[in-house]
């Protein structure tokens, strides 16, 4: 019974809302400027990054779409596609942590879809920084 008694007590501690006195700062959030940290990443991760994966990833793109947010590109449902994509994006959220990633895989074999987007301004970012993947879609420069 005192075991009982004990773990309910547990649970509505740690279950109960946090209070904050007046006097209390409440958290700040600092958001990243929209720029690359290029330093984020060692100099082998960056060559990697910047020289190979991303070059690679540009030749592979199918097709892209424009989000409110930013942009989703399509890819070619393969094994290595993925893996490069997953590489790739490890890499980006270290030097721009402004990005919000979303990786989806279509059913049926079908492709790849990466979308890229974030807080207001980053869609703007995107369109300059990455327009050498807008090359193959269809998406005015």
């Amino acid at each position: 019974m005192k075991t009982r008694a004990f773990l309910i007590a547990a649970v509505a501690a740690v279950s109960a809302p946090a209070s904050f006195s007046a006097t209390e700062a409440s958290p700040r959030v600092v958001q990243s400027p929209f720029a690359c940290d290029r330093l984020a990443l060692t100099p082998a991760e960056r060559h990697r990054h910047f020289d190979i994966l991303g070059p690679l990833l540009r030749t592979k793109v199918l097709g892209a779409r424009a989000e409110p947010d930013g942009y989703t590109f399509r890819f070619p449902n393969d094994w290595a596609t993925y893996a490069e994509l997953t590489e790739w994006m490890n890499g980006e959220r270290l030097c721009c942590p402004f990005f919000d990633f979303n990786l989806s895989v279509t059913r049926e074999h079908g492709e790849i879809w990466m979308k890229l987007s974030g807080r207001p301004g980053t869609k703007d970012f995107i369109r300059s920084d990455f327009v050498n993947w807008f090359a193959r879609t269809g998406i005015p420069k």
